[in-house]
């Protein structure tokens, strides 16, 4: 369920969350802050306002019920006013429920507009931007947001998906910073994944007690799977069939628990591009390889990629590798290659424990380490390595290796992050999975030679 944090951000409101379910709106109009209370009268939820903090004292609702309350008849008569001036806010009433949202996140990033339509679910939704402004920036922004489910023609942009979904993109839009439209593509994507394993650096999930984690992991990943669903253990099992599914299938794995919980009150201190906890563990083993993974699923949604990639997000993995222990068989059944983001440092492909349990064939591991060379990314050499979840995916028969997530000094208050070799992580994914035809190629003629 969202927190009103996100409901709020949703449907276009500019209030700025301080405390839980406390909001400094000193930045929102006052008729949309008229239009917000309202709205929490509906509701019936009790919250009190002084001095422009907003505070309120219930746990958030359904989005469902929350949209209901703030759709009425004749909503959006407005969406296709021009704004008179750039320094006019948009007034939320006047726009179209789904994608207000969007409307005051683009007008932020001042990228002004002139009309808008949600599609009121009948026709795809749009929007129409101001005469003269470069849509350079406009392609940009929904490239990274939603790959080419938006269409630009001219001064307008079609939303070619479900109007549900531009809820989500207005949420992914709160994140931007203007001066980042400046920036290419792969700046924006990079900073936008920092922002994200810092947001699960923050959740805390101590082996048992991974429910706070595993809900953000869930919720965030939903949008890009065909199927999800938490087992028997606690465990996140999804599937997404990419184009016709005719290719590898492969597993994505990290542990959602950490060795212990975070020390009440700390703070992620942030030395360039080394990061560390003010005081206990920082929690990078292992929230840096399921930031990794949840990156993979976004930028997989929409790639060119044919198979299908299986995730599986493990409890108690601290413990004694319990969760995957504890994974059903079928689950695993058609499972060609496994790859886990649980390593410490930066490029190594662990294909063994010690060197004497191996986690797949040695080819295996150097077929991976050529696919970063051609990439550019020649850091990544084939290792050994300790105990982790690829053990238990190798006893099943299946080519699994481990891969270095960034971080150093694991389970002690020395811990730290190397956010750049961990988007590195990132990138080799990345170059891995453009090499889906050639990877099937190379199974088929590595179990040939494996019979023989």
């Amino acid at each position: 369920m969202k927190n009103w944090n996100q409901l709020f951000i949703r449907q276009g409101f500019i209030v700025k969350e301080i405390d839980i379910n406390c909001f400094d709106c000193k930045k929102e109009t006052e008729e949309n802050l008229t239009f917000l209370k309202e709205s929490l009268e509906k509701l019936e939820v009790s919250f009190s306002i002084t001095n422009g903090i907003l505070t309120i004292h219930s746990d958030s609702v359904k989005e469902l019920e929350w949209l209901n309350v703030v759709d009425y008849k004749g909503r959006g008569l407005g969406g296709n006013l021009w704004f008179r001036s750039e320094n006019e806010e948009p007034k939320i009433r006047e726009l179209d429920t789904y994608i207000s949202g969007i409307i005051r996140q683009l007008n932020r990033l001042g990228l002004f507009t002139e009309g808008s339509c949600d599609g009121h679910g009948q026709r795809f939704a749009s929007v129409h931007f101001k005469r003269g402004l470069a849509m350079e920036k406009v392609e940009k922004l929904f490239h990274i947001l939603a790959g080419k489910k938006v269409r630009i023609h001219n001064q307008r942009a079609v939303f070619t998906f479900d109007r549900a979904e531009l809820l989500d993109v207005a949420e992914n839009m709160q994140v931007i910073k203007k001066e980042w439209l400046d920036e290419n593509v792969d700046y924006i994507k990079k900073q936008l994944f920092f922002y994200q394993l810092e947001q699960l650096l923050s959740i805390d999930g101590v082996s048992g007690n991974e429910e706070s984690v595993r809900q953000y992991v869930f919720e965030n990943l939903s949008p890009f799977v065909d199927h999800i669903t938490v087992d028997q253990s606690g465990n996140i099992l999804a599937l997404k069939k990419y184009r016709n599914g005719n290719g590898p299938t492969i597993l994505l794995n990290a542990h959602l628990d950490t060795v212990e919980p975070f020390e009440i009150g700390r703070t992620i201190i942030k030395n360039d591009n080394i990061w560390s906890s003010s005081k206990g563990i920082l929690g990078a083993d292992d929230r840096a390889g399921v930031a990794v993974l949840l990156e993979a699923a976004k930028s997989l949604f929409h790639s060119t990629f044919n198979g299908t990639v299986k995730y599986i997000f493990t409890v108690k993995e601290e413990i004694g590798l319990v969760g995957a222990s504890e994974v059903n068989d079928y689950f695993l059944w058609d499972v060609d290659t496994a790859i886990v983001a649980d390593r410490r440092g930066k490029g190594d492909i662990v294909t063994s424990c010690a060197g004497f349990i191996p986690f797949c064939d040695e080819a295996y591991g150097q077929w991976i380490e050529n696919v970063s060379k051609e990439k550019g990314l020649s850091q990544w050499k084939c290792t050994s390595g300790g105990l982790s979840d690829t053990r238990i995916w190798a006893e099943h028969g299946i080519q699994s290796v481990n891969l270095s997530v960034g971080y150093n000094h694991e389970h002690t208050e020395e811990e730290y992050l190397d956010i750049n070799a961990c988007y590195q992580t990132v990138q080799l994914l990345h170059a891995y999975f453009e090499k889906s035809l050639e990877l099937c190629r190379f199974l088929k003629v590595m179990n040939r030679e494996r019979v023989s």
